[in-house]
């Protein structure tokens, strides 16, 4: 008898060894009947996916029988033994095709080892491509073979693996389960895949840059620190990819982007991860409105190519992210939102005023850009929901980008809003070495004061821009952000596929 018709409804407790439970140790036994007769294949030659027959055959009519074979692969989902008949359920990575297990067609002896097979096992199986009479596209096999056995039985299918701290720790049983969760996993790969096509038709280049440094540079983030043993000296986990691909813009490189991993030493909640996928870009002879239209139409047709539509729903509302985005100063904005107005040309003690007005309390070493972007944060970024880029941003908390050329107060910077959240940071690069080695002390001022997210001074970056960097148009997405926003999901840890998470 198979775990498919067990009258237990008891959870079991897979932190027990695999022979304290009957269900586990009667797997277990048939497992090591496995293994004393031979063991398992190493390889198994699959004719055709789910899908595919599905694509080929939803046309038979019911009772329909066609002479072709097929030969499949996959992992039985469900069973129903129907005396010399038995339906399975197999699924595989593109969907889930019906077996039809008949026993005048395997013979006695083999129909009964394929009713010793358990749900969850790993299973290949040739037959002919029918329809029953109920009109169900079905492989009726003629063979089969055990490819793998599962000693741990799978959630049951009418409850799931629901458990979010569950599906997060044990990724492997939820992919197994919830199609939802093979279908988030599929469409994660599918938006890398579309910037690497947008950008590749744009003439960039990708390339890798170090993960492993000897100081945190490119943004303002605490990183994780480590050691190297054999070089002896202290190294952090990278918290941004910019600086090593603006060294590359700097020797020829005129259009470059990375995708891969940042470490940010720092909380966790719905919208950040320590460890997360960022996307950033360079272009010479770009500025931030060139790359804000770049973003605007790669986002449009990534939006379309995933959900179907430029409009999507997220969390029960729609998102329109047809082109053009609004454009809006972040100052105006804050003023917009706020009582009283804030102004460069206000003293530090009635900066200071406006801000506790409007329920924020500055810190000694804040300058007029900190408290408008405070005030930001707190008045204007949770209203957006439609895409805006919010653009020039203080001096003051942009030590990389370029000052504007009306205002040097604020910088030639953009930051896309969507739902609340930040999706996207762009530049006019800095590319004037002494501007930059001013900026870089004004950061080391402030984490001297007691700011840990301020950056230090590269010194070798500042070399690189004495070689002269052309102007320079620089942009970040994150990408797991984005994949939240085109599936739907609430939670960061839903798009990514092993989230950092506590120790069990």
């Amino acid at each position: 008898m198979t775990d498919a018709t067990d009258p237990s409804d008891e959870a079991l407790d897979d932190r027990l060894a695999l022979a304290e439970h009957p269900l586990t140790a009667r797997r277990l036994e048939k497992h090591q009947r496995v293994l004393d007769q031979g063991g398992y294949p190493f390889k198994f030659e699959r004719s055709a996916l789910a899908a595919e027959l599905h694509a080929d055959y939803d046309h038979l009519d019911a009772g329909a029988e066609t002479g072709d074979v097929a030969t499949v692969a996959g992992r039985i989902r469900n069973m129903r033994e129907m005396g010399k008949l038995t339906f399975v359920v197999l699924s595989d990575v593109s969907g889930s095709i019906q077996l039809f297990v008949d026993k005048r067609t395997l013979g006695e002896e083999t129909f009964a080892a394929f009713r010793e097979l358990d749900l969850g096992d790993w299973i290949g199986a040739s037959g002919e491509v029918i329809s029953t009479r109920k009109g169900e596209l079905s492989v009726r096999i003629a063979s089969f073979q055990l490819l793998a056995k599962a000693l741990r039985p799978p959630p049951d299918k009418f409850h799931g693996l629901t458990d979010v701290e569950a599906r997060s720790r044990q990724r492997y049983v939820d992919l197994m389960v919830n199609q939802e969760a093979r279908d988030v996993a599929l469409a994660r790969s599918r938006v890398i895949s579309l910037f690497r096509r947008e950008f590749a038709a744009r003439g960039y280049v990708e390339v890798e840059t170090p993960v492993l440094l000897n100081q945190a540079t490119g943004a303002m983030a605490r990183p994780f620190e480590t050691e190297h043993n054999a070089l002896g000296i202290p190294m952090v986990l990278r918290i941004a990819t910019e600086l090593f691909l603006k060294r590359l813009i700097v020797g020829g490189l005129e259009r470059v982007f990375e995708v891969g991993k940042i470490f940010r030493n720092e909380g966790i909640d719905a919208t950040h991860m320590p460890e997360f996928t960022m996307l950033e870009s360079y272009e010479a002879l770009a500025d931030f409105e060139d790359i804000a239209k770049m973003v605007e139409e790669m986002f449009a047709v990534i939006a379309s190519e995933i959900t179907g539509s430029t409009v999507v729903t997220y969390q029960g509302r729609q998102l329109d992210f047809t082109p053009p985005y609004r454009r809006a100063p972040m100052l105006a904005l804050v003023n917009d939102a706020i009582e009283g107005e804030m102004s460069f040309a206000l003293s530090p003690e009635e900066a200071g005023g406006v801000a506790r007005g409007n329920g924020i309390e500055p810190e000694n070493h804040w300058g007029h850009g900190k408290i408008i972007e405070e005030l930001f944060d707190r008045h204007v970024q949770p209203t957006i929901w439609d895409p805006v880029f919010v653009t020039h941003h203080p001096t003051e908390i942009s030590p990389l980008a370029r000052r504007s050329g009306r205002d040097a107060n604020v910088t030639e910077r953009w930051e896309l809003f969507i739902a609340g959240s930040e999706y996207g940071n762009a530049f006019s690069e800095l590319n004037e070495p002494l501007d930059q080695r001013e900026r870089f002390e004004a950061q080391a001022a402030l984490k001297a004061a007691g700011d840990e997210e301020a950056q230090d001074i590269d010194e070798d970056y500042v070399r690189a821009l004495e070689y002269g960097m052309p102007p320079t148009g620089g942009l970040g997405i994150g990408i797991d952000r984005l994949v939240m926003l085109l599936t739907d999901k609430a939670h960061i840890r839903e798009v990514i596929l092993f989230p950092t998470m506590r120790p069990e």
